[in-house]
C-alpha cells in the first residue's frame, strides 16, 4: 500500500494572491499560531520557537541587527538645524511574483522529503456486443507515475550588539528588516522555480515550471494581421481571432469536458503584451470588451515570466483552472507544489552577535491534464 501524504492546504490561484496580503506578521507567542501556519506551510520547529522565546521573550519589541551610520554632518556645525526630512522610506522594488496568481499553491509532503509523487490513472475498456456464449470483455486501468523533487533554499541574518543599537538610534529595526530581506529572497527563489523550475544532479527527481513542464503542450503560433503577428501591430479583430482560436481549440482537445462559456479560465499574457487587449475598434469596443461579454468566466493576468518565452517571442496561456469529475485530486490543471513555504530553523546567540536562519523548499509547478491548456507563441 502506497504512503499517501496529506495534503495540508489547496489554495486556488484568487486565494493564494488573498493570503499574500495577510502574511505581513505573526505573533509567537502562541503554540496554536504556530500549528496554524503550517496549513499554509510556514513552519516553525518546537526547537526554533523555544530559541526565539529564549533569545527575545517572544513579546519584547527588541532591536537587534542593522547599520554602521557614518553620516556626514556637512561643513556647518548649523546644518543639522537646516534640514527637512521627508516621511516615510521608499524601497527598491523587485519584479512582481506572480506564480501563486496563475497556479495557486499546494502545500503537500514535508521539508525534509526528497520527491513528490503524483499517481496518474488510466481506465482500460472496450464494451462488445452481447452473445451468451462468446467471451466476456474484461475492463482494466493502468497506473503510472509523475515523479518530481524537492529543492531546497536557505538564507539567514546576523547582526551585532553595536549595529542594532546604531540601526536603532536612526529609525531603523534591523532584526525585522534583514528578516523580511531573508523572507522577501526566500520568495523569489521559490517563484524563479515554479515557473523555470530547478536543474537536479543526477536528474532521476526532476524539476519543472510553468514553462518548461514536459507535459505541457507545444506552442501554437498565431496567425499573422495585416500590420504583422504580434498584438502591439494588430486590430480589435485579429486579436480577438487569437483569443478565440484558444479557446475553441481547449473545448476540441478536452472532448467537451471544457465549455469555455462556463468553466473558470485563466488567459496568462506576457506583461509587455497584456495593455493591447485593450486595442479599440472603430466603436470603441475592445478585446477586454468582447471576454467579458461572451467569456465571464475568463480571468486575465499576466507575468514577465511570459515575455520572450519562447525563444525570444511573447506568448499566452489558456487554462481551466480546474476540471471538474476527473479525479480524486482535486482537479488542478498546473499545481505548484510546495512543502513548506517558510521554515525558521532558529536562533543562535552569543556574546555579540544573534544569528537567525530561514528554509523553504518546493518541487516547482506540475502539469497535470495537459488537455485543458492552450499555448500560443508570437504574440
Amino acid at each position: 500500500m502506497p504512503k499517501i501524504s496529506k495534503v495540508h492546504k489547496r489554495l486556488s490561484p484568487a486565494a493564494a494572491k488573498l493570503l499574500q496580503s495577510k502574511l505581513r506578521g505573526v505573533a509567537m507567542d502562541s503554540a496554536d499560531n504556530v500549528r496554524s501556519l503550517a496549513k499554509v506551510g510556514i513552519h516553525v520547529s518546537d526547537f526554533a520557537a523555544q530559541s526565539y522565546a529564549q533569545a527575545y521573550g517572544m513579546d519584547a519589541a527588541v532591536s537587534i541587527p542593522g547599520l554602521t551610520v557614518n553620516a556626514s554632518q556637512g561643513n556647518s556645525p548649523y546644518m543639522q538645524f537646516l534640514q527637512a526630512w521627508l516621511p516615510g522610506q521608499v524601497q527598491v522594488i523587485t519584479a512582481a511574483r506572480k506564480a501563486d496568481e496563475l497556479m495557486g499553491v499546494v502545500t503537500a509532503g514535508a521539508w525534509e522529503d526528497e520527491e513528490v509523487i503524483q499517481e496518474i490513472l488510466e481506465l482500460v475498456g472496450v464494451a462488445q456486443p452481447y452473445t451468451d456464449y462468446g467471451n466476456i470483455p474484461l475492463s482494466s486501468w493502468n497506473l503510472t507515475y509523475e515523479k518530481r523533487g524537492v529543492v531546497r533554499f536557505e538564507e539567514g541574518l546576523q547582526v551585532g550588539e553595536l549595529e542594532g543599537l546604531r540601526s536603532g538610534r536612526i529609525g531603523i529595526n534591523a532584526s525585522e528588516t534583514k528578516r523580511n530581506a531573508a523572507s522577501l529572497a526566500l520568495e523569489i527563489s521559490r517563484n524563479r522555480v515554479a515557473f523555470f523550475g530547478y536543474a537536479t544532479h543526477p536528474d532521476t527527481r526532476p524539476i519543472y515550471g510553468y514553462l518548461n513542464d514536459p507535459n505541457l503542450p507545444a506552442y501554437i503560433t498565431v496567425s499573422a494581421g495585416t500590420g504583422g503577428t504580434t498584438w502591439d501591430k494588430k486590430t480589435y479583430a485579429e486579436i480577438v481571432r487569437d483569443l478565440l482560436t484558444g479557446l475553441a481549440a481547449l473545448r476540441v482537445q478536452s472532448k467537451e469536458v471544457i465549455d469555455p462559456t462556463a468553466t473558470p479560465i485563466i488567459l496568462a499574457v506576457a506583461s509587455e503584451k497584456v495593455d493591447y487587449l485593450s486595442t479599440p475598434n472603430d466603436l470603441g469596443e475592445t478585446p477586454y470588451d468582447w471576454l467579458r461579454e461572451n467569456y465571464p468566466n475568463v480571468t486575465v493576468k499576466s507575468a514577465i515570466e511570459l515575455d520572450d518565452a519562447n525563444g525570444g517571442a511573447d506568448v499566452f496561456y489558456l487554462y481551466a483552472e480546474t476540471v471538474g469529475d476527473s479525479g480524486t485530486d482535486g482537479g488542478g490543471v498546473i499545481d505548484q507544489i510546495v512543502p513548506s513555504r517558510f521554515r525558521a530553523l532558529g536562533v543562535d546567540t552569543s556574546c555579540k552577535l544573534v544569528t537567525e536562519d530561514f528554509t523553504n523548499a518546493t518541487s516547482g509547478a506540475l502539469v497535470k491534464r495537459p488537455f485543458a491548456v492552450y499555448r500560443a507563441s508570437g504574440i
